[in-house]
Parts: structure tokens; sequence; C-alpha cells
């Protein structure tokens, strides 16, 4: 069995078992190995198996837990889907999936993360701006997340706005 036969086998395997975390695991092989269009339907099928349990999680009401291996891949995977929506400019989408995901854990960081993240992108702050003003991609990087979670004075000041803004609703 070839190189790419067999990571594509330990790729349906994951697949079959809804094993998000695997296939992040597998992630640096398949880049290494796949062309584009393989490439981009394994983050597809990543993205797929994501938002099947994000379902099945607002279904059945519980919080996913950071500490458990799929929840944790599974909220890196919707994080990103919401990041690409940011990135491409659709802004609202961005903010809709932020505002979900930032009560979708038990993580307290997380989710005030996701609500800075949410917040931004609510007062249509580009992601550029959004990088370059309120994230500390530094901080971040040092912190070793797979999601910005360190921010500038800025984003308190943001944050500070965000509730103003709410009292007066």
């Amino acid at each position: 069995m070839s190189k790419v036969e067999k990571l594509k086998a330990e790729v349906l395997k994951a697949q079959q078992n809804s094993d998000i975390a695997s296939l992040f695991v597998l992630e640096q092989k398949a880049q290494d190995t796949f062309d584009e269009e393989i490439l981009q339907a394994f983050y597809a099928n990543i993205l797929d198996l994501a938002l099947e349990r994000l379902t099945d999680v607002l279904e059945i009401q519980r919080v996913m837990d950071m500490s458990e291996v799929q929840d944790f891949a599974t909220l890196r995977a919707l994080y990103e889907y919401a990041m690409e929506h940011y990135s491409a400019g659709k802004i609202s989408d961005a903010s809709a999936l932020f505002e979900v995901l930032s009560g979708l854990s038990n993580d307290k960081k997380f989710s005030t993360s996701l609500k800075f993240h949410w917040i931004a992108s609510n007062e249509n702050l580009s992601l550029d701006d959004f990088l370059s003003n309120i994230a500390d991609i530094d901080e971040t990087e040092k912190a070793g997340t797979f999601y910005i979670s360190c921010f500038t004075k800025e984003a308190q000041k943001l944050l500070n706005k965000e509730q103003v803004d709410e009292g007066e609703r």
C-alpha cells in the first residue's frame, strides 16, 4: 500500500468514526501528501463532522468540555470556520458564529475571548482592524491557544462600549 493510500485509509477510518481529533492529528500529513482538491475535501469533512456535533450539542442543550478531545477538536474546527468567514469579509456570518461559540464551551477563557471576537465583528470591525487593534497576537502565540486569546487595552474599551450600549436598550 502506497503512502497516499495508507493516509487515505487513516482519514477514512477517522471520518467513519466521526473522530475530528484524529483528523487534526493527520492534518500535517494531509498537507504534505494531498493535492489541493483532496485537501479541500479533507477540511470540508472536518467541518461537516464539527457541524454535526454542534447540532447534537445544541439539541441536547449541553456545553462542550474543552478537556474532552472531540469537543476540543469540534470547537477548534468551528472557530476556524468562523475565522474563514471573517477573513472573507462575511462579517455578519462570522459574528453569528462567534456569538454561538462564546456560549458553547465550559472554558471561561475561550468564552470570554470569543465574546471579544463577537463584539468586534458585531461592530463591523474588519479582520485586519481586529488583528491589529484588538488582538494581541504575540501574547496569543505565547499562550499557545488555537484561538486568539489575548487582547490589547483597546479590546476592553470595545467591551465597555458594548456594555453601555446594552444598558441603553
